[in-house]
This record gives structure tokens, sequence and C-alpha cells, in this order.
């Protein structure tokens, strides 16, 4: 019922943002480096700090500091998706945020420094990796559902590490995002509200649970946006491109907009292979080296990603055939 309650109400709340939203033409228009074709509303994410809101309201005596940081980055995502920010106030925050909940996670006087610092990479890092990921329909929300499902399993089978209902409550908003934005024609987009909300969520869930079990390989929940993102940034360094500007080299987008795949099968693609490796690491937790499943794991995807380049090839080929012609 509890649930039944804060899905109805974060419905109602994201029909109202709906109307916010319309009235100051807070919109996204496509260009030629978008997946989508048509204007639509952004910032459709919001939802995810409401959930969040929610929850702080009910538990307001342990989560000031989570609280504060994903109200930070929320609002300066926000700010962005309105009006372009530069990319040192953005990365200002989120250093600031995520040093709020290292604080709550006491990783000051769990690590050494060198540690810390290679923590605050990672943050960061997965934080934009989750924000680079957001392009298609229903990406986010899919994805975000298999990791919070699988933190989810851990917390309850292997290892307690938070309040179930924290997860839950994270499973809610993207339920309720997906019901508006996992369409052909999809009513709003996440925005970077949205899908750098959900990605402080998340790494602040993970970290707990790394911090729990003394084990890195929960970091394998986000594997496959992991592998894509990494492998695109290095893709772009070598071709000399700037990095943080829009652009469609990610293996999703090039499935999506070269070889026109439907925008909410990929994103199903990309759900369920995390969940299947998301399932082994579940699995094969504490019976083989974390080293060694993470090569399992990491490896093949990386042989995946590859067949990225084949395919740019080989439209690059056709297009050059058609152009032939046309001459």
């Amino acid at each position: 019922m509890e649930y039944t309650i804060l899905g109805i109400f974060l419905m109602i709340l994201m029909l109202l943002y709906f109307k916010v939203a319309n009235h100051f033409n807070i919109i996204d228009k496509p260009n030629q480096r978008s997946s989508h074709t048509e204007v639509t509303l952004r910032g459709g994410g919001i939802i995810f700090w409401f959930s969040a809101l929610l929850y702080f309201v009910q538990h307001i005596q342990n989560n000031y500091f989570f609280f504060t940081g994903i109200t930070l980055v929320s609002l300066v995502s926000f700010w962005d998706d309105i009006q372009s920010l530069s990319n040192k106030i953005r990365i200002s925050i989120h250093f600031l945020a995520i040093t709020l909940i290292f604080y709550d996670l006491n990783i000051f006087n769990s690590i050494n420094i060198f540690g810390i610092a290679a923590a605050y990479i990672l943050a960061i890092g997965l934080i934009n990796a989750y924000n680079f990921m957001d392009g298609i329909n229903g990406i986010t929300g899919l994805y975000t559902l298999v990791v919070m499902s699988s933190l989810l399993y851990v917390n309850k089978n292997i290892q307690f590490f938070i309040d179930a209902n924290f997860i839950k409550y994270a499973m809610m908003a993207s339920l309720v995002f997906l019901f508006f934005n996992f369409r052909r024609k999809a009513k709003c987009f996440a925005g970077d509200v949205g899908s750098i909300a959900i990605a402080f969520w998340v790494i602040y869930l993970i970290l707990k649970l790394v911090l729990a079990t003394n084990s890195l390989i929960w970091l394998l929940f986000l594997a496959v946006y992991g592998v894509d993102a990494v492998c695109t940034i290095i893709h772009r360094l070598y071709l000399k491109q700037n990095i943080f500007e829009a652009h469609r080299l990610h293996l999703y987008q090039v499935l999506s907009n070269e070889y026109k795949i439907q925008h909410r099968l990929v994103s199903l693609y990309y759900a369920v292979v995390q969940l299947a490796i998301s399932v082994l690491v579940v699995f094969l937790y504490q019976k083989i080296n974390d080293v060694v499943l993470f090569v399992i794991i990491v490896f093949p995807l990386i042989l995946i990603y590859t067949v990225k380049f084949y395919l740019l090839n080989k439209n690059k080929l056709k297009l050059n055939k058609s152009e032939a012609f046309k001459i």
C-alpha cells in the first residue's frame, strides 16, 4: 500500500512538473547529434529528486549528507538543463556533493590518501558516465531498475547494508519516469537533473556496499555503462575531439542512429546484458578471485564494444557507395 501511494504521489508530481516545463518552455530541441527528432520536455528526471525528498522527510534523522548532496547535484544539473553552465561549475558542485557522501560513509578515515583520490575520480567519472549514456528513450530508467534490483537482492540475501526502502524509493521513481519515457514518442526526457541525480544515488549505494563487504566487485553492477563510456572517451581522445561536447559515438547511438534499431529495443539490450552480468556477479561472489571476475566480465564487454567500429566502417562504405552512385 505504501508504494502504491508513493507511485500515485510521484505520478502527480510528474504531471505538475509537465505544466511547469510547458509554461517555462523547458524543452529539448533536437540537433544533428541528437538521437531524437522531435521537441520534447526536458528535466522529467527531477522525479528522482522528489523521491529522495519524500524518503528524507520520513527518515530525516540520518540522511542529511546524502540528501544535501543529491540536492546540490540536482540543482546545478537542472540549471544546466535550462541554461548551459561551464564544466568547471558543474564539476566543482559534483566534487562538493561527493565529499559530503564520503564524509557520511567515513571514507576519509577508512582508506589512504591515494585510495581517496581514486575514489573521487571513480565517483565523478561514474556520475558523468551515467549522464553520457542517457541519450535514448528508456535507457536510464531500465538500466537503473536493473542496478537497483541487483542492489536490493544483495541487501536482502548476501549483505545487509542499508534500509531496503531507500533502494525501493529509487525504483519507484524509475518506474514512474519510465511510464512517460519508455515510449516511441517520449513525453519527457530525464535531462541532466535526472541522469546525474540517479547516478549520485546509485554511486552512494554501491560505495556503501563496497565498504560493507570490503570488495570492489559490486562496481560490476555498472559494467555495461562503464565499458561503453570509458571506451568511447578513449575513442574520442584518439580522434582528438572535445569529450565534453555532444556526439554520436556511443555504441547505443550507433545502433539507434546509424542502424535505425528502435530506441526502446536498444535500451532493453543494455538492461538485459547488465542484468545477466549482475546475476553472474552475485553467483560468483566469493567463489573466484575478484580480479579474475573483473576480467571475465569486462573483457567480453570490450569485445562487444569493438563491434561499433565494424558497424561504423560498414555504414561509411554504404554512404560512399550511395554518393558515388548519385554522381
